[in-house]
């Protein structure tokens, strides 16, 4: 999403409130944008930070050609801060390092704009030392912060920011966007109950990674069903060894729940919903087998707390190792 009128497509009350707020010149000092990955947080920030530099604005529309729209979609401006977690948070040092750079007035003017990406992975000493800025906000200073997880920021920060709610994409459109670019219907499918980012869809569709990832899915699960008493060592030897970043920890456990939401809805005679399998998998039939429906709710249940241990920087290894003993209990 390029413009605000791309944006009104997408996310057409987030771009209403935006732009009203450009057009009666009342830009907040602080958004906080929140909504799943691929919703256009990024696209949304960009925006924002190039409408208050732009050099031959149209109306709410930024030109994107003046050197300032240039610097910031290059992230090359002097007075664009952007903060991204340093390994899994953002810590009290980056926090401070911004603050050092607030002290120095604008290179080019007065406003100043900083973007948090991650912002629910804040450190708490992190969090309450950005509250200095948006306790006294300055009035040409703007703060962008965008999370995935809204409720793992502290109330103190969410309530000095004016939130703007990202809605899901239409999966259907989606789908079919991404067939219509050459992804297999299948894949496309898979894709869309991962991800909204159209980038993101075909890159992970032609990894080597993401496709062993998946393999490890079906391995783990017909493990499971059939050799229950070698799982601890297979998530030891195999799962730990290849999902070894925060990001492809959390795309395993992702996808792990996705498998056995397949074999929920295969339970229950819902096959048109199946995304990891397909409709012959003889796999389906042997687990919907071995798992009750009650079973497989606590199931999903457990993966999605082992997701928000991950959130919360429980140890990896540590965070499988109870899935697996809940999955099997």
């Amino acid at each position: 999403m390029k413009t605000w009128a791309e944006v009104a497509d997408v996310q057409p009350l987030a771009g209403k409130i935006i732009t009203n707020s450009i057009k009666k010149h009342r830009v907040s000092h602080a958004y906080l944008l929140q909504g799943a990955r691929g919703t256009g947080k990024e696209d949304i920030a960009l925006l924002i930070a190039k409408v208050l530099f732009c050099e031959s604005r149209n109306d709410v529309e930024p030109c994107h050609r003046c050197n300032a729209c240039r610097r910031i979609a290059s992230g090359n401006h002097p007075d664009v801060h952007w903060i991204e977690p340093e390994g899994q948070s953002i810590k009290i040092e980056q926090i401070k390092n911004l603050q050092k750079e607030f002290t120095y007035s604008g290179l080019e003017s007065n406003q100043k704009v900083y973007i948090i990406k991650g912002a629910d992975t804040l450190t708490l000493n992190a969090a309450n030392r950005i509250l200095k800025f948006l306790e006294e906000p300055s009035r040409q200073t703007t703060a962008i912060m965008m999370t995935e997880n809204s409720q793992s920021i502290i109330p103190t920060i969410r309530s000095r920011c004016q939130i703007i709610d990202l809605q899901p994409l239409n999966p259907s459109q989606f789908q079919q966007h991404l067939i219509e670019e050459g992804m297999t219907r299948e894949d496309a499918v898979l894709m869309s109950a991962l991800t909204n980012n159209v980038e993101d869809a075909f890159a992970w569709n032609s990894d080597e990674w993401f496709a062993d990832a998946r393999k490890l899915v079906v391995q783990l699960t017909e493990m499971f069903v059939s050799q229950p008493e070698d799982v601890y060592l297979f998530i030891h030897n195999h799962w730990v060894q290849h999902f070894k970043e925060r990001n492809g920890q959390e795309q395993g456990l992702d996808l792990l729940l996705l498998a056995f939401k397949d074999i929920l809805y295969y339970h229950i005679g819902n096959e048109k919903a199946l995304v990891f399998f397909t409709q012959h998998d003889a796999l389906l039939e042997k687990a919907a087998m071995a798992f009750s429906q009650e079973k497989l709710i606590n199931v999903l249940n457990a993966v999605l707390q082992a997701k928000r241990k991950l959130k919360q920087n429980v140890h990896p290894t540590l965070v499988m190792e109870q899935l697996t003993l809940q999955i099997q209990g």
